[in-house]
């Protein structure tokens, strides 16, 4: 009767691979403490110490975030280094956005079936994203889900906290005159994955491990699984140096619904397709899936991931600070009377 008994092995968790894994991934974790985390790993909750003297009125901002289906992309090519990184960036500079520097990130890991290996590299992928971001990966969740997902799947969310103090929160200011500074995505960041396999992998019939387009010498996996750039410590860098008005995170809805987002009523902004470097990869996916114009601009971030509205006079030095900080820039755009509307035009 001994062989009939169920444990939670046989139901499909492994608590011993669990344990297998966190010992693998501390040295990960502890590589991004900041001074003000307090403890290590291994409590029921992380703990960081805040000098709330150093700010006259701080608000905390958060925000959570996941990887979406480039998570299948990252399976289907066994590679799972990099795709840490795109998760971290989502919230961080989320809350960048809004003027805050980020302190401390935490992820959550859902498997199919856990294997030690396969999680020390999505979490040596947190932990490069929070060192690019300056935040501590403060705790984290790893979780098996048999019947749910199956061996080898995976999803990866995260969640940000930062400090602000109340009176830099942005957008503020944005006003008819602003010029539109767009900063470098080299790749899809994590949005439009779902369009882009359908056009790509379905409809074209491309193989990850072939070449990104006619002639290209990397993969498409290699292009599909470009990191997103974490634009956090840049953004704090040019609100030094400028007198920022608004941040825009170019994520789902892409160019147009994400700058209307920090646009007051009476603004309009206007954002002129051929002012900036448009990598090859979305004219392939358009080519691919015989995508409108319309439907690009909407899903797709076509190579600015980030927005910084600034005034006109200093439009040229927040491209220079923004270029010093390691990321292209250029002015793209410009606010104008309106009704929160924006414009993308060729």
């Amino acid at each position: 009767m001994g062989d009939d008994r169920l444990t939670y092995g046989a139901a499909g968790v492994d608590i011993a691979a669990g344990e297998k894994a966190v010992e693998l991934i501390k040295q990960h974790v502890r590589s991004t403490f900041r001074p003000e985390v307090v403890g290590d790993i291994g409590g029921f909750g992380g703990l960081f110490a805040v000098d709330w003297k150093s700010y006259r009125d701080p608000l905390l901002v958060s925000s959570t975030d996941g990887v979406g289906t480039k998570s299948l992309i990252a399976r289907l090519a066994n590679r799972r280094t990099t795709i840490g990184i795109d998760c971290v960036a989502m919230s961080v500079d989320d809350i960048a956005a809004q003027g805050a520097e980020p302190l401390f990130f935490l992820d959550y890991i859902s498997v199919g079936a856990l294997v030690p290996e396969e999680i020390d590299e999505i979490v040596a992928g947190v932990a490069e994203g929070c060192r690019q971001a300056r935040c501590a990966l403060l705790g984290g969740e790893m979780s098996e889900h048999p019947g749910i997902m199956a061996p080898g799947e995976f999803d990866l969310v995260g969640f940000a906290v930062g400090i602000v103090e109340r009176s830099g929160v942005l957008p503020q200011h944005v006003q008819p005159g602003d010029r539109v500074v767009g900063i470098a995505s080299p790749g899809l960041r994590c949005n439009g994955y779902s369009l882009a396999r359908a056009a790509l992998l379905d409809r074209a019939g491309r193989a990850l491990d072939g070449p990104a387009w006619p002639g290209a010498h990397h993969s498409l996996a290699d292009e599909l699984l470009t990191p997103s750039v974490v634009y956090a410590p840049a953004l704090m860098r040019l609100s030094r140096e400028v007198a920022v008005h608004a941040f825009a995170h170019v994520t789902g809805g892409g160019i147009a619904g994400n700058l209307a987002r920090v646009l007051p009523d009476r603004c309009d902004a206007v954002v002129n397709r051929g002012t900036w470097e448009e990598p090859r990869i979305f004219a392939e996916i358009q080519r691919s899936g015989d995508v409108v114009d319309d439907e690009m601009t909407h899903v797709f971030n076509l190579g600015l991931g980030m927005l910084a509205v600034v005034p006109p006079g200093d439009a040229l030095s927040a491209v220079d600070t923004v270029r010093a900080a390691g990321h292209d820039a250029w002015l793209v755009g410009e606010v104008v009377d309106g009704h929160g509307r924006v414009t993308v035009t060729r």
